[in-house]
């Protein structure tokens, strides 16, 4: 199959989106006969940077790099114009305009993401699901279960839904260092235990439970890489003296922070889904995985469908400052338990791996190719009472906050 792979973003860029995507491009690849990546680029010489990054040619998009709404726009306007949209056998992308204007041209389409649109944006449900029940939108890869009953929940045939998990890089661990050795390296004292968080550094990720518990164990040194500047979480952790803000690291550097954990945490909170709605299944999750590194997190629906509690980590109570302060106690005293955790993180790490994700993959989309018939769903007034009360929800929560995503009125029990 020939598979044009669109992104609407511009390239290269250091965010987890363009990470996960290009990355699943390069893996999928050899699963092609025939493969280009349409992008926004803004020269020759980017263009020939990141053809070798995702290993196939760039189709350079046109559409500016700026305004980012102008460049989606014209991103899903422009794509069917090229001669390569026309040489593909279905077009896999990220952006919902752009699978919506591949339909409409004709061409099939897989979707790939990690949203669960229809309970962020309600007002879009009806519009989702006949997209999503389309003839020509093969399926969607969804990156979690959680996201996948969301759209399951709006009516859209479960065989064109799919959950294929994230993945990480296992050449990025070929050489680990040992966490002495990685301490000094990054200037930390060997004997003083190590508390690591990787990734943005901000309001949204549940990090202000974290400055609590810090508070409360003065021994355990906090390490939040991934700071771009003074944000408020860097303002409420000025004056606690055992957290350190680390600036944000290139693919190089990082690497010393994470084998310089004692404990590798994703901030144990439901805060990043319930309330901000812009983090299902953290990407550093699996990159956690692949460093056999003790992991601490909580115990919310998206995560518990990866980590197991005391096989592969420890999860926690959400947002229980009790319950978080007991955990990195257990941890960071247990050296048994810690050794235990890591070596099952690292076994299970190899179910995650950018490959194996592809392998998934194209199994996935051969055969919804290779499918006949499928059902064409089933919108009734279920979908349309939640379709009503969910969008009423979004319109005051919109006047209200000026934010498009609304956050979950419920979220089912952590496992």
């Amino acid at each position: 199959m020939k598979i044009l792979f669109a992104f609407e973003n511009p390239l290269p860029n250091a965010e987890a989106d363009a990470e996960v995507f290009v990355t699943t491009a390069k893996y999928l690849a050899p699963y092609t006969s025939g493969c280009w990546l349409h992008a926004p680029v803004s020269d020759k010489s980017t263009r020939e940077a990141v053809s070798e990054l995702a290993d196939m040619p760039i189709v350079q998009a046109w559409a500016p790099l700026a305004p980012a709404a102008l460049r989606h726009f014209l991103c899903g306007l422009t794509i069917v114009l090229r001669r390569e949209f026309h040489a593909a056998d279905l077009i896999y992308t990220r952006n919902l305009w752009v699978a919506w204007m591949s339909i409409l041209f004709g061409q099939r389409v897989v979707f790939d993401h990690y949203r669960p649109w229809p309970d962020q944006i309600p007002p879009l449900q009806h519009w989702l699901y006949k997209l999503f029940c389309h003839q020509r939108f093969l399926g969607s890869i969804c990156h979690s279960e959680y996201t996948r009953q969301k759209y399951i929940e709006l009516g859209v045939p479960a065989e064109k839904l799919r959950c294929v998990h994230n993945g990480f890089e296992p050449a990025r661990f070929q050489a680990p260092i040992p966490l002495e050795d990685a301490k000094r390296q990054i200037g930390v004292p060997v004997e003083r235990k190590t508390v690591v968080y990787t990734g943005r550094v901000n309001h949204k990720k549940g990090l202000e439970l974290v400055i609590e518990a810090a508070k409360q164990l003065p021994d355990l040194l906090f390490l939040f890489v991934g700071s771009y500047g003074e944000g408020p979480v860097e303002l409420a952790a000025k004056n606690v003296p055992n957290i350190r803000i680390v600036p944000w690291q290139t693919e190089a550097t990082l690497g010393q922070y994470i084998y310089a954990a004692d404990v590798l945490l994703i901030p144990p909170s439901l805060q990043p889904l319930a309330k901000f709605g812009s983090t299902v299944l953290p990407l550093k999750l699996f990159f956690y995985l692949g460093s056999g590194r003790p992991i601490l997190a909580g115990n919310t629906p998206d995560v518990a469908e990866v980590l197991k509690n005391d096989e592969t980590a420890l999860l926690v109570q959400p947002d229980s400052l009790d319950a978080l302060v007991a955990g990195l106690k257990a941890l960071t005293g247990d050296d048994a338990l810690a050794s235990r955790l890591s070596a099952g993180a690292r076994a299970d790490s190899q179910n995650y791996t950018w490959s194996a994700r592809a392998q998934k993959i194209a199994a996935i989309v051969t055969g919804w190719r290779q499918r006949t018939a499928v059902a064409q769903g089933g919108w009734g007034k279920v979908q349309s009472d939640n379709w009503a009360r969910q969008s009423r929800r979004w319109f005051v929560h919109f006047a209200r906050t000026r934010s498009w995503i609304l956050p979950p009125d419920a979220l089912p029990p952590a496992r």
